[in-house]
């Protein structure tokens, strides 16, 4: 499964960010825009930054009606599209109005639903938007095919079976990493891309600035580790050996 990333569709920077964690996650909402197909996700975070005075674009994820994916907030950043939902819940949004959904959009909600189904070890209560609160959204066809499962049309692959941690960690890079300033390497990259695939937000380019230190931070508060921002050997290794949560 392919998703765009926020810098390759020009994401603004959040003015802020709050992480949770799998275990909270029990909910998959999805939306509708409620505008035109032509919509672009920085027009959609530009209202919601702008008009709504939010921190970010609201969503987790959206999808067009080609069925592209966009990052949003991401797998476990608290979105701003359901109230009282938003630490519970991922919320997608499909690109358009009523009637706009295609066979490409609910193949790729679908897939999000899967990979959050495998990412977390577990099922999702699988909700419309107007389930959580009163609203029309996600439209009449689209709220349709949420109640009737999400079915993906054609059929769609067995979800891939969820990670549980506990696999051999690569051989600790001999340095500490940590920022200011901001380390670059390799071995960045390395605990990056593994800390994306136990699902948290972080860019995978290989400099640990800030935003690598706050998810570093966070990981250590769930996992029970000393909370410095440093990428250490514990820290290293729980990366790939600790239970995903």
């Amino acid at each position: 499964m392919d998703i765009i990333s926020r810098s390759e569709w020009g994401a603004r920077s959040p003015r802020n960010r709050q992480t949770t964690t799998w275990s909270r996650r029990t909910e998959f909402v999805v939306h509708y825009s409620e505008g035109p197909t032509t919509q672009t996700p920085r027009q959609i975070q530009n209202h919601h930054m702008d008009g709504n005075g939010w921190a970010d674009i609201g969503y987790n994820f959206l999808v067009d009606v080609q069925g592209r994916i966009y990052e949003g907030r991401g797998w476990l950043v608290v979105g701003a599209h359901a109230p009282d939902h938003n630490t519970s819940g991922i919320g997608v949004c499909m690109i358009g109005r009523n009637g706009d959904a295609t066979d490409a959009a609910k193949r790729s909600i679908r897939a999000l639903y899967d990979e959050a189904v495998r990412r977390k070890g577990g099922t999702l209560r699988k909700y419309g938007h107007r389930d959580v609160t009163a609203t029309s959204c996600p439209g009449d066809e689209l709220y349709k095919w949420v109640k009737a499962g999400m079915p993906a049309p054609g059929g769609s692959a067995p979800a891939p079976k969820p990670p549980s941690g506990g696999t051999k960690a690569p051989k600790w890079p001999g340095r500490l990493i940590t920022q200011p300033p901001i380390m670059t390497g390799t071995d960045v990259k390395t605990w990056q891309t593994q800390m994306r695939r136990r699902g948290w937000s972080i860019t995978a380019d290989g400099a640990y600035g800030p935003a690598s230190e706050e998810v570093c931070r966070a990981f250590q508060r769930e996992k029970g580790l000393g909370v410095d921002g440093i990428v250490g050997p514990k820290t290293w290794a729980a990366a790939w050996t600790a239970p995903i949560t």
